[in-house]
């Protein structure tokens, strides 16, 4: 089993491992104030969420084992690397503990690895001392590509790889767990993240290697309920 994968397999180890996530452009304070509670009633990981709520959720936080998780350069991992580095000192300023940064997404397409590269040591240079993770939106890329995706973080010093943002064209797959952990080896954290919402599908992910789950119906999944049909995550 992978590190920080539950050993048991019950509700409260797997909503350990789980980042609460809202991310929609609608989200209320009120909202995000119902998420907090939330996460620290069922034990989350984290509350994930954009930077403008970044220090409203830490002071929420405060006094808690639950994370302050800000996602950068989110969603489409175009901003720049400058942008970016810039977006995470200030989350970080502002009390999250985790930062999801989504990968030059059209670098590594197009071979650029030197760029794709520089994008990702920048952040990670600007979040030393916070848990970094990866998107790599692996809808959109080849298997060879997230391989490349995956070496490039581990070789910077991210913590984590992520599947997706979970607002583009596809998801977590079980088959893209399963690759991320053979490439990144058995010590980083892999991250799965779009479409899960049941516990099945999250069980299966840490089958696969998942270490960390990103998702909104978070609450149907450890309850083991049927969630509401959402946007997104």
């Amino acid at each position: 089993m992978a590190a920080n994968a539950p050993a048991l397999r019950d509700s409260r180890a797997l909503a350990g491992i789980i980042d609460h996530t809202l991310l929609k452009a609608e989200a209320s304070r009120a909202e995000v104030a119902r998420y907090c509670a939330e996460a620290r009633d069922h034990g989350f990981a984290s509350v994930c969420v954009n930077a403008v709520h970044a220090g409203f959720v830490a002071d929420e936080l405060a006094g808690t084992p639950v994370k302050t998780c800000v996602v950068v350069g989110f969603p489409l991992g175009a901003g720049g690397a400058e942008a970016k580095a810039a977006e995470a000192r200030l989350a970080i300023a502002a009390g999250a503990q985790e930062i999801d940064m989504v990968i030059d997404i059209g670098a590594l397409i197009e071979g650029d690895l030197a760029r794709c590269r520089a994008d990702l040591a920048s952040v990670r240079e600007a979040t030393r001392g916070a848990v970094l993770k990866v998107i790599l939106e692996t809808c959109l890329l080849t298997d060879a590509q997230k391989e490349e995706a995956c070496r490039l973080a581990q070789e910077v010093g991210a913590d984590f790889v992520k599947t997706s943002t979970g607002f583009s064209t596809g998801g977590a797959t079980v088959a893209d767990i399963g690759l991320m952990r053979r490439v990144v080896g058995p010590h980083m954290g892999v991250k799965a993240s779009g479409g899960v919402r049941d516990a099945a599908t999250a069980w299966a992910m840490v089958d696969a290697g998942a270490t960390r789950i990103g998702a909104s119906a978070s609450i149907a999944i450890v309850a083991g309920a049927t969630p509401v049909a959402n946007a997104g995550y």
